[in-house]
């Protein structure tokens, strides 16, 4: 054990923070934090946009499905693929790059580069006493998203990253058993086995609700699952993806 690891297994989302913005130095801190994670090929297919404006990020909070803490923060991040620079490099090296930055290896790429990028600087936030929640409810609205940033072609806005200084501390929402979620050397399915597990999983959870809500809430995580995935969502995104160049070969 160690302050690295004791950071990593202490994360929970935090969506309450005091009244203070982040000083220059930890944005930068956090955004070279990012930057410093692996990337594919050294493609570097992400950019991050940095929110401050108040107008601005009450317009975002609406657009997340009216989510109050994307308005009140420390700071708003957004984290997007981006292959416009690499656009802008085909124009530099006169070669035409269509073919790959259109392919589904590269949009898997971007988004890959993004979620490694995107952690690494949750980590730096947490390590300096910060506190961050993702958003993936941008994704709600992507046309008035990236209206609102002026984002330019070749450019997703995947989801956001609030990061301030917590207002109160959450319980730690706790996660799938170990055994769950790890094999070795092959993939090793066992369905009763895995309902058995889940059925305790759902105990634990449900307990956690119980305790975190005074018993107003005492839902199971395969409910919630089954809840959410009868009903999908988001369902245009395919076509908005296609419509940005990413995903069309």
């Amino acid at each position: 054990m160690n302050s690295v690891i004791e950071t990593i297994l202490n994360h929970r989302s935090i969506r309450k923070y005091e009244d203070k913005p982040l000083s220059e130095e930890q944005i930068q801190t956090i955004v070279e934090s990012a930057q410093a994670a692996s990337t594919s090929s050294y493609i570097q297919a992400y950019s991050i946009i940095g929110v401050k404006g108040k107008e601005t990020k009450r317009k975002l909070a609406q657009l997340a499905g009216n989510q109050p803490y994307v308005e009140t923060n420390g700071h708003f991040f957004v984290f997007c693929a981006d292959f416009h620079r690499h656009d802008v490099i085909a124009e530099m090296e006169k070669k035409d790059l269509s073919t790959a930055l259109e392919s589904t290896e590269q949009f898997m790429v971007a988004i890959i580069d993004v979620a490694l990028a995107a952690q690494n600087a949750t980590l730096a936030a947490e390590s300096m006493g910060l506190g961050a929640c993702y958003i993936g409810g941008l994704r709600n609205e992507l046309e008035e998203v990236s209206k609102l940033l002026k984002l330019p072609h070749h450019v997703i806005p995947l989801f956001g990253l609030t990061v301030g200084h917590p207002a109160g501390i959450t319980d730690k929402k706790p996660r799938l058993p170990f055994k769950h979620v790890y094999h070795e050397e092959t993939y090793e399915p066992n369905d009763e086995q895995t309902k058995k597990e889940l059925t305790s999983y759902n105990e634990e959870i449900s307990a956690y609700y119980n305790e975190r809500t005074n018993g107003k809430r005492q839902d199971t995580w395969t409910g919630q699952m089954a809840d959410m995935l009868s009903n999908p969502k988001r369902m245009y995104m395919k076509e908005f993806v296609e419509k940005q160049g990413f995903n069309k070969k």
